[in-house]
């Protein structure tokens, strides 16, 4: 296995990366809470979330690009909200005739989406942060150390790397495919039947080869003494230092929650 587009862990050495993996898992879960349980409308909680946002981001040293790039991946989901702008009663602010209907968007409606879309924003930007300052194997220790199941992390590990796995059985087999075919650009001729069907014989063939794959990979694991247990050395128990960090950081947060029910 040597290609993995879905490793995001960028190595370095800024403030972020340095950070107990712990602690960096705890604050992303508790930013996402946060930004989830803030109320629609309150835009001066927003703006300091996304201030947060932006520190953390200059913090970790990956440059502002970067974050926003990949967390504007997640706006396109947010269009599943898109129907809320006229459903939701309130005040009018403009309509729009499509044959028999007739679409009204709202003030509130317009609040909502608009707040589902910061919320979806601010939420992708921390776990891009987090899964591009911290490495596979430091989350999952991470997520066994906090707690959870030692099932779900050992499956959460293995379906990470065959993934990997998949993507390297299609990229030989896309090699093999160009090394056979008789055109420049790596097509072969043929009708868009023809296509579709040599696509779905591969898609099928990549399933088993996938398959057989693991069953040696799970082969090869028993053989070395695997019994669903990941083994890695334990993280060492945090400082005062750091427990006051966290404690701080959570106070920061909720109070920022409770200000915007009160603003509202």
């Amino acid at each position: 296995m040597h290609f993995s587009p879905f490793d995001l862990y960028h190595a370095g050495d800024s403030i972020l990366h340095g950070l107990d993996p712990r602690i960096k898992l705890a604050l992303t879960l508790a930013f996402i809470l946060s930004v989830s349980l803030t109320p629609v409308g309150a835009w001066p909680i927003y703006v300091l979330l996304l201030a947060l946002a932006l520190s953390a981001s200059v913090a970790s040293e990956l440059g502002l690009a970067f974050v926003a790039r990949r967390a504007a991946l997640a706006l396109p989901f947010v269009l599943a909200a898109f129907p809320v702008m006229f459903t939701i009663k309130g005040d009018a602010l403009a309509s729009v005739r499509l044959g028999a209907w007739t679409l009204t968007l709202t003030q509130p409606g317009l609040e909502r989406f608009v707040s589902v879309a910061l919320k979806s924003w601010l939420s992708t930007q921390m776990a891009i942060l987090l899964t591009a300052t911290t490495s596979l194997p430091d989350l999952l220790l991470a997520m066994r150390s906090m707690g959870l199941p030692r099932l779900l992390i050992a499956v959460l590990g293995l379906m990470w790397r065959y993934l990997a796995l998949l993507v390297d059985e299609a990229l030989r087999m896309l090699r093999a495919r160009d090394s056979r075919s008789g055109s420049w650009d790596g097509r072969g001729g043929g009708t868009l039947l023809w296509r579709a069907r040599v696509t779905g014989a591969m898609a099928g063939t990549l399933f088993l080869r996938g398959y057989e794959r693991s069953e040696r990979v799970y082969s090869a694991m028993l053989s070395r003494g695997y019994d669903g247990t990941i083994r890695s050395f334990s993280l060492e128990p945090l400082s005062w230092a750091e427990r006051l960090m966290l404690i701080a950081a959570f106070l920061l947060l909720a109070a920022l929650v409770l200000v915007g029910y009160l603003l509202g």
